[in-house]
Parts: C-alpha cells; structure tokens; sequence
C-alpha cells in the first residue's frame, strides 16, 4: 500500500474505503479531548489547552487529507482499539469530504486562538460546530460533512454507514408516541431532582466586600479600563462574568 493514499482499494468495491469503525473510534478520541479542553476555556478562563489542542487538531486532519488516514494519530489508535471487531467499509470520498471541513475549521482557530489570542462569539462557534461534528460521528454514526457532500457533487456518496444512501430505514425503527412521552417523562423527572439537588444543597456564604481605607486607592488605568469594558454581545449573552475571567479582567 502506498504511503500517499486516501482510503484501500479493495476488489469488492468501486470506491475507495475506510473502516468506519476506526473512523468513529478517532472521532470519539478527538471529541474527548475537545470537550476537555473547551471546558477547561470556558469554566476557568484558561486558552492554554485549547491552543495545544488546534494545532493538534490541525496536524491530525493535515495527515488525514494529504497523506494518508491510516498514518494519522487518532485512526492509528482507533484502529487499535477496534482491531477485534468486524471492519465495517464505508465510501472514502464524502468523508475526506468532511474531513476537509474540519480543516478548515481548525486553520480558522489556529489564527484565532493560536496566533491572535481572539476572544468572543467567533469562537464559541467554530468550537460548537466542531463538537457537533465530532459527536454525531462518533455517538451516532452520523457524519454530517458526508450529508453535505452529496449538495456538492454531482456523484453521490457510496457505502454509507448503516447503508443510508442505498436504503430507506425501516419503519419498524422510528419512535412512536409513547416513547416520546418517556423522554418526556424522564427529562421531567431530572429536572425536577435537579432542583431539589440545587435547593438543598450547601450555600457558599455571601462575602463581603473588604475595603482598606488605610491604603489609598490604586490608579484606575484608562487604557485597562477601556480593555475592560464588557462587548455588547457578550451582555446579550449573559456572558459578562465569563467574558471578565476569559479576559483576565476583575
């Protein structure tokens, strides 16, 4: 097999494949390390992770498009992990398809995150749209990058998971109206749990504001309060206090 290669050429296909087993393995991976280090931005304000994880990111998808899937970190481990499960081949060319996608989401957050340190709504949506990607992938099977493909080109995707684009699911597989309202329950039910959890649980004690009036107070800095100042969107967001500890401001 060459090392320079997009998918294996079996005789039994008239596409390029790839194991979508290994596929749903590294997105898995991928999604795990994502959300870790969105979360890590979000809740403590801290970019460190996130920038490691992009360029990351952006070499995996880099070995993925223009070398070879097999070659690439998170398949090669993926692969692993599914080595004893029957391979399941699905068409190569809708998912290098998205998987293009996902490159260029990550070079959008290498200049932003890596190379400019940008804060605010451009972010969070790239961020999103990779985790969503990532997760229907990975948890359902479903790759929207490979949906998108068949808007674009005029020969349709091949070999889809589940067989998708041969066949119609069957009715036997929907949901009908009392599963609804089993969801419907249960949501109601953890929401009501939650609420009492939150209600009875401890209260961090109010704290108050200490003033040293025995020292004067420090200058105000024009040009930090100007950095400072909170963006519209970030008020329409609710996002003020985030907006504060992402920036570094008080």
């Amino acid at each position: 097999m060459s090392v320079f290669q997009f998918g294996e050429r079996l005789p039994e296909y008239s596409v390029p494949v790839l194991n979508e087993r290994a596929v749903r393995a590294g997105a898995g991976i991928l999604f795990f390390l994502a959300i870790i280090s969105f979360m890590n931005a979000w809740l403590t304000g801290n970019f460190q992770p996130t920038r490691v994880f992009v360029v990351a990111f952006l070499i995996e998808f880099t070995v993925r498009l223009f070398i070879n899937p097999r070659y690439a970190p998170t398949m090669i481990l993926g692969q692993w992990v599914v080595r004893k499960q029957q391979p399941e081949y699905v068409g190569a060319p809708q998912k290098r398809f998205a998987w293009a996608i996902g490159f260029v989401l990550a070079l959008t957050m290498l200049y932003l995150v890596v190379l400019n340190n940008v804060i605010g709504p451009i972010n969070l949506v790239v961020c999103a749209t990779c985790l969503i990607l990532l997760f229907y992938e990975a948890a359902f099977g479903i790759c929207i990058g490979c949906k998108l493909y068949n808007l674009f080109n005029k020969e349709q995707a091949e070999l889809c998971p589940g067989g998708v684009c041969e066949v119609e699911p069957a009715k036997r597989v929907g949901i009908n109206l009392g599963q609804i309202a089993v969801v419907a329950v249960f949501a109601g039910v953890v929401g009501t749990i939650a609420q009492w959890v939150y209600s009875t649980g401890p209260q961090k004690p109010a704290q108050a504001a200490q003033v040293d009036i025995s020292s004067p107070a420090a200058p105000i800095d024009p040009a930090e309060t100007e950095r400072c100042k909170v963006p519209d969107f970030a008020k329409a967001m609710g996002h003020e206090d985030k907006w504060k500890l992402h920036n570094n401001c008080k």
